[in-house]
């Protein structure tokens, strides 16, 4: 079997749109859309603002958006921003990671499933449960809670006793 050239997309490219790809794929420009491939290098000048699925990533460039691969690997020149679902991850010092991190035996069969809707009912339910929990005591605090709060205030040594 041949082995395939990858497609490489030079810094000069900017694209609008998704891209997608059975193969391997090289991006050193900018894309404002999703990113699709098997195997995908997003270089030191690339920026992605959407969502990269791919079996193996490497990323030494930017991208806002979710990730989700297989194997993720964050070089040191790499800024992410947004959620990586990942069966195995590498972060080297100095990236920069600004999101959450999941891991999944098969991050890629979640890829059409919903894309962050497990935290919005975890944030409905735990504001359903503080609403109803408040109108019962509005600002006091339950009784024990206030008990060992000042028993943390009085052996705290930093406070000051007046």
């Amino acid at each position: 079997m041949k082995t395939k050239a990858p497609s490489i997309l030079s810094a000069d490219l900017k694209i609008t749109g998704s891209i997608v790809s059975d193969g391997e794929v090289q991006l050193d420009g900018a894309v404002e859309g999703d990113v699709r491939a098997t195997d995908l290098t997003i270089g030191e000048e690339a920026s992605i603002k959407g969502e990269v699925v791919a079996e193996n990533v490497v990323i030494r460039g930017r991208v806002v958006g979710s990730v989700r691969a297989r194997q993720v690997q964050l070089s040191a020149t790499a800024r992410v921003e947004g959620d990586v679902i990942h069966a195995t991850l590498a972060i080297e010092s100095g990236a920069f990671f600004d999101g959450l991190c999941k891991r999944s035996s098969d991050p890629l069969s979640d890829a059409k499933s919903s894309s962050g809707s497990s935290s919005k009912p975890a944030a409905q339910s735990g504001s359903g449960s503080a609403s109803t929990s408040s109108s019962t005591a509005s600002s006091t605090p339950p009784p024990a809670a206030a008990a060992s709060a000042d028993k943390a205030v009085a052996n705290d040594p930093f406070t000051s006793k007046s």
